[in-house]
């Protein structure tokens, strides 16, 4: 099995989140890391985009998902964001920060996960 893996750090997602309904009601930004790892080695791509992940179609992918609908946990959009992402790119797995500055007194709070791809 290969390790082989895509990175998008620090990704800006546009999302209403937020356990008040006053935070949820305003649009916040949020930062991703999203780690993907590719289902063959790089070795094996021959300089061909159809063989692996696109970052920049996932990053517009989650850029859309993120504003789809409010949430109420930065969990909640860590989880939409992994199903995304093994879903619609075919990772074989992926693993998922969000990072939210909203607690005085820190740079932020993050939840992260980690999902394989069911084959």
């Amino acid at each position: 099995m290969t390790h082989d893996e895509i990175r998008i750090t620090g990704l800006a997602l546009h999302a209403h989140l937020g356990v008040p309904d006053a935070e949820r009601a305003q649009l916040q930004t949020v930062e991703a890391d999203v780690i993907m790892r590719l289902r063959c080695s790089c070795d094996d791509l021959r300089d061909d985009l159809a063989g692996t992940i696109d970052y920049d179609a996932v990053a517009r992918r989650l850029r859309a998902l993120a504003t789809e609908r409010p949430r109420r946990l930065i969990e909640t959009l860590a989880a939409d964001i992994a199903a995304c992402v093994l879903g619609e790119f075919g990772a074989a797995a992926v693993s998922v920060e969000i990072r939210k500055r909203i607690l005085p007194g820190t740079d932020h709070v993050a939840a992260r996960l980690h999902r394989n791809a069911s084959f």
